[in-house]
């Protein structure tokens, strides 16, 4: 039985509000030890991915979102309403974390909530921090297409595994420089109670991690292929007549199987769409066929009446 879109936006809540809780949550607890928190954020993503991830594919960050779709594993459609799950769930996980921390000792959020930083907060210039976030994040999300390629089937029960330490090392090699991000909806949340100039500086933690997510959902078809025919509606713009058209959507607009033939979409593709879209082919109607038309008599012997013969 094939999930609903609800079941989808829960799970990426849910994944993105335990990552953002027991992540920043950890940060916050053990005054940001790196190795710690690098621990949390990992295990943090690994449990949540083998738990919900068969049911909306375990992304928690809309960077890998975005990567995911150029790569030609989900449809540009679903990015919108998965990154809206992901923010809000860091969002309520922040809130909760700023609730909870009210009942402790005396704690100035300002500046010290877990947020991502650079410049005088974080002491990188903002362009190093940049070109870092967006190589991680690539790093990142290559390595998610990579284990969760269908040619890898001997490694997908281990995929949440990996993914889960490829996020512990990257925030090792780079918790000390900006509190580590590569995650747009982990670096919001904790951004809206820090203030300051952590909101400011929220650009960064949002433009770079999707960039990075972009490259790697090139980079990997490019060099690795595709594992299966890439999702409809997935992937970069397609040229040809219909790609060309304002405003395609083969969702929306009623284009036909040999305009998006022309399109380079292959049989597979279209039978996909047609099956998601309930298309039913025109078939002719039937031609109705007259009766035979009887033969027109023919008249001998000059036509005299008296003398005719109809010859049949």
């Amino acid at each position: 039985m094939e999930n609903t879109t609800t079941q989808k936006l829960v799970a990426e809540f849910l994944g993105t509000f335990v990552l953002v809780f027991f992540g920043v949550g950890t940060a916050l607890m053990w005054d940001g030890d790196p190795l710690i928190t690098a621990l949390a954020f990992g295990l943090s993503v690994m449990v949540m991915v083998y738990a919900v991830g068969r049911v909306s594919g375990g992304h928690f960050n809309p960077a890998v979102s975005v990567g995911l779709a150029m790569g030609g594993r989900i449809p540009w459609r679903e990015v919108p309403t998965y990154a809206a799950a992901q923010v809000g769930g860091g969002i309520v996980a922040a809130c909760i974390l700023f609730g909870l921390k009210q009942g402790g000792p005396y704690f100035d959020t300002t500046g010290h909530f877990g947020q991502n930083s650079f410049g005088s907060q974080g002491g990188w210039e903002w362009w190093s921090v940049f070109l870092l976030e967006l190589l991680l994040t690539a790093i990142f999300a290559f390595v998610i297409l990579a284990v969760t390629d269908t040619r890898n089937n001997a490694n997908t029960g281990l995929a949440p595994l990996t993914i889960g330490l490829t996020l512990t090392l990257i925030h090792m090699a780079s918790i000390g420089a900006d509190g580590t991000s590569v995650n747009p909806a982990r670096s919001i949340g904790p951004a809206l109670f820090a203030g300051g100039d952590s909101i400011l500086q929220l650009w960064l933690f949002i433009l770079a991690p999707l960039a990075g997510g972009v490259l790697a959902g090139v980079a990997y078809p490019a060099v690795f292929g595709h594992g299966e025919d890439p999702v409809v509606g997935s992937g970069r713009p397609r040229r040809g007549p219909a790609a060309a058209t304002p405003g395609y959507d083969p969702y929306a607009q009623p284009w036909t199987p040999e305009q998006l033939a022309a399109a380079g979409w292959t049989p597979e593709q279209i039978s996909t769409w047609q099956q998601q879209q309930g298309y039913a082919p025109q078939t002719p109607a039937p031609q109705q066929t007259s009766a035979p038309e009887t033969p027109a008599p023919s008249w001998s012997d000059g036509g005299d009446p008296e003398r005719t013969q109809i010859r049949e």
